[in-house]
């Protein structure tokens, strides 16, 4: 009969167990990949308080090597396995991970790790990093897919980043950011000042069609004259134009732009001419075509090729597409010229351009829609979203305040 093993206190040990030279205590096992791991305590009973922890991961099916994981290890495995994201999305994830994650919480342990860890982390971009919440959202959109995948390698039992995003908004007391739409009088300055003013005329042509479409402003710079059909009025978006920083291996490095399929497949759709849509894209097409030019003696032509689509409608003075900044930087300049013209017709103008973005003219667009009764199905189509639930909450957003605007003369209209 084999002597059982017994510790200095004359304690019977069980399998496994081993009391080291310095008095503490080890216990050893296999995972499921045969690998010998260890744990250590300064007492018997705290080690076999461990024990009873390895033994019941061990009943539910969770991997006694997740106590080795890292959450850097499973970001890079999550990398490697991630299908289905366009480029500039996958890219900007890795920059998120990168820079906020990897060097404060990459290298803990997914077995230590805590829903009150994910809460410290947030707040701690929110407190110290002073990060927006859109870009909080971001960052939590790519660590909770991470930490998805050792709930579903059964490395842990919960997700301890679920729920968490939305209690730490509601503690920070965040709003999300409203989508500005532009009024009806603010529209009409908008566009006419761009059509009489010298300096920002040839910018019309580009903010009315965004007006005009609700095209997403890579949907708008990435048409070609080959997208538009002048006969039948109608706009074939099938792809989009995005501008970024590459950084894959494998890739030429740096800025620059690629063709890029539409953003949903919903988003490919065809989108009627407006009548002034149709006179923007003219007024466009003048400043590029061949007889025209040689009137004047200049043309303007597109001189770029990007991922073999070529041929854009709306380039800059070099030739070049135009992309999202240079849009917005000139959008500024407009509202503070127009707004400082409008000052020199009165103290007090009646109208003010407020401070907008190209993504205000598409939800601009919505906003004349939702005014002019149009269907709420034929505005999800025109808009390219694949969710109805996202055309509803921008619809009711719109309808909520135009009911609060009808209602602001009913008042005095059933006073007696």
């Amino acid at each position: 009969m084999a002597t059982k093993r017994k510790d200095k206190s004359r304690v019977v040990l069980k399998t496994g167990e081993v009391q080291r030279k310095d008095g503490t205590y080890q216990f050893s096992w296999q995972d499921s990949q045969m690998k010998r791991r260890f744990v250590y305590a300064r007492t018997l009973d705290d080690l076999r308080e461990k024990e009873k922890r390895i033994q019941k991961d061990k009943c539910d099916g969770i991997k006694t090597e997740a106590r080795y994981t890292t959450i850097d290890e499973l970001f890079d495995l999550w990398a490697n396995m991630k299908r289905g994201l366009k480029n500039n999305t996958f890219e900007n994830y890795k920059y998120m991970y990168n820079t906020f994650v990897r060097p404060v919480i990459g290298s803990k342990r997914i077995s230590t790790l805590k829903k009150s860890d994910i809460k410290k982390y947030y707040n701690y971009l929110v407190d110290e990093r002073n990060l927006k919440p859109s870009t909080i959202d971001n960052i939590h959109t790519v660590l909770h897919q991470v930490l998805q995948i050792a709930v579903d390698d059964d490395f842990i039992r919960n997700n301890p980043s679920y729920n968490v995003l939305r209690e730490l908004k509601k503690a920070h007391c965040f709003q999300s950011e409203k989508r500005r739409a532009l009024t009806k009088p603010e529209q009409e300055l908008f566009l006419n000042f761009l059509k009489t003013h010298p300096v920002y005329e040839h910018w019309y042509p580009v903010f009315a069609v965004m007006i005009g479409t609700g095209l997403r402003v890579g949907e708008v710079t990435g048409l070609r004259w080959c997208d538009i059909d002048m006969e039948s009025g109608m706009i074939d978006v099938n792809h989009t134009l995005v501008y970024y920083d590459h950084r894959t291996e494998g890739s030429k490095s740096g800025c620059y732009f690629n063709v890029n399929t539409t953003k949903t497949p919903a988003s490919m759709r065809q989108v009627p001419m407006l009548g002034f849509v149709k006179e923007a894209f003219e007024h466009e097409k003048q400043k590029q075509y061949p007889v025209f030019a040689v009137i004047i003696g200049t043309g303007l032509h597109c001189e770029v090729t990007i991922d073999g689509y070529t041929d854009f409608i709306f380039i800059n003075r070099f030739g070049q597409a135009q992309h999202q900044a240079t849009l917005n930087k000139a959008i500024r300049r407009i509202i503070r010229d127009c707004n400082d013209e409008q000052f020199l017709h009165s103290d007090e103008p009646d109208v003010l351009l407020p401070h907008f973005s190209c993504h205000s003219l598409r939800h601009t667009f919505t906003t004349r829609m939702c005014e002019a009764g149009v269907n709420i199905k034929v505005i999800q189509d025109a808009l390219g979203h694949s969710d109805i639930s996202t055309t509803l909450n921008i619809y009711a957003d719109v309808t909520k305040e135009m009911k609060a605007e009808e209602f602001k003369g009913l008042d005095s209209y059933f006073k007696v």
